[in-house]
């Protein structure tokens, strides 16, 4: 009966009804609902356990049977921390085939995701991956495409537009979103993202040029953590902790931290199926291998709406969002008389699905999924084109492409080294 129930379970799993990643992503929502036998349990594969992917680990309701990692070192930390007769693998491609796997998260560094999920969707597999979600414009199209055309779940790992106090505002998200489509700010809207108003762009992740060749440590295969990465001789600064330094791999604090806090905007001002129609920068000549920090990016919708990020934060009393009727700042206060009692008399905004469980079962997108997500990572990724370009650009939301820019068009799908491909 137990045979014949688990076998029932895995058929039901693979048809396209699995509870997918985001079901452990959001710990809290299970904790403490019961305990759940290891038959009603989900199966996840982990890729790349040097970091976050150790993060997500005992979670109700799932149960870790494969981990992956290109460092030895990280694969047996990780199984001995794990324990219980994990299988291990050194190809992604093994563990993401494994029939036992109903859940792949991918932890590793941004160049492999689109590839990953890409390969995942493909198998059959739910996907929970971290941010951002993908390095190229390119691969978020093929990422798209691939969850849509297999039916999968797809959770990002960026959680603020639906739960916990969206940094320096000291709230969800949900009553900014409430209080923007009120009307009470008026419209259009800026939006400045500055640590005058909470946010921190970890400044810290640039990269190093004066990086020599070094001897590659033993038990770790740089060439398939390369990947689809041009090849650059090795050094330590380029791998695990301090990888966001370099465009070949990330975008330093912008491609770290960016979607972090672009998300959250891209919902509460509905834009979540559109991207800006200009961005400009203004920093120093980027190297074209080492990340350099900003002093100003700009992004401009077509309706007029902007989205500043400040890197310079010289402003101590700017507003985090004005419009032509008021303006909300640090600590979610306004300008506007009686904000809150206004904003208690309207309606909330539409209910996401922030229940992963729901989510799968019933079919139904998760709140941050791959076509939102692509949408607030496209912004990401327009901002690195333009710092590494230095100018201005114009974008087509539609086409998903610059307009008259073909430098910059090409960076929207660059090739990747061989034998890798999306």
């Amino acid at each position: 009966m137990h045979k014949k129930k688990n076998e029932s379970r895995r058929r039901f799993l693979h048809q396209g009804a699995a509870i997918a990643a985001g079901f452990f992503i959001v710990p809290r929502h299970v904790i403490g609902r019961g305990f759940i036998p290891p038959s009603d349990q989900l199966t996840k594969g982990i890729i790349g356990v040097g970091g976050m992917g150790m993060g997500h680990v005992g979670y109700a309701g799932t149960r870790v049977v494969a981990i992956c990692d290109v460092d030895r070192g990280h694969l047996l930390n990780a199984e001995k921390k794990i324990g219980g007769g994990v299988k291990t693998f050194h190809d992604h491609r093994e563990l993401i085939a494994m029939p036992g796997v109903d859940i792949v998260h991918i932890a590793t560094p941004p160049h492999w995701h689109g590839i990953m999920a890409v390969e995942a969707a493909r198998a059959g597999k739910d996907i929970w991956c971290e941010k951002p979600m993908t390095r190229t414009i390119g691969e978020g199209r093929r990422v798209v495409e691939a969850v849509k055309q297999y039916g999968r779940m797809f959770r990002l790992n960026t959680w603020f537009r639906f739960e916990e106090n969206f940094y320096g505002m000291k709230t969800p998200v949900k009553p900014i979103k409430k209080l923007v489509q009120s009307g009470l700010l008026g419209w259009p809207l800026t939006v400045t993202v500055s640590k005058h108003t909470g946010f921190d762009w970890k400044f810290y992740w640039v990269g190093r040029t004066d990086l020599a060749t070094q001897a590659v440590p033993e038990g770790l295969d740089y060439d398939r953590w390369l990947g689809p990465a041009p090849y650059k001789p090795y050094h330590p600064h380029r791998v695990h902790g301090t990888f966001r330094g370099y465009w070949d791999y990330d975008g330093g604090g912008l491609g770290d931290m960016g979607q972090h806090y672009i998300d959250p905007i891209q919902y509460f001002l509905g834009k979540d199926d559109t991207s800006p129609v200009l961005v400009e920068v203004d920093a120093e000549q980027q190297h074209p291998d080492a990340c350099r920090t900003f002093r100003r990016i700009t992004y401009t919708y077509a309706d007029g709406c902007r989205i500043i990020l400040d890197g310079e934060a010289k402003d101590d009393k700017v507003a985090y969002i004005e419009g032509p009727k008021g303006k909300l700042y640090n600590g979610f206060r306004s300008d506007i008389p009686d904000m809150e009692a206004k904003l208690a008399a309207m309606p909330d905004p539409e209910p996401q699905v922030t229940d992963f469980l729901t989510s799968v079962r019933e079919r139904k997108a998760f709140a941050l999924n791959e076509s939102n997500g692509h949408r607030s990572c496209t912004i990401v990724n327009m901002g690195k084109i333009a710092l590494q370009l230095g100018r201005s650009l114009r974008f087509d939301p539609a086409a998903q492409r610059f307009i008259g820019d073909d430098e910059a068009n090409r960076m929207i799908d660059p090739p990747m080294r061989a034998p890798w491909t999306i």
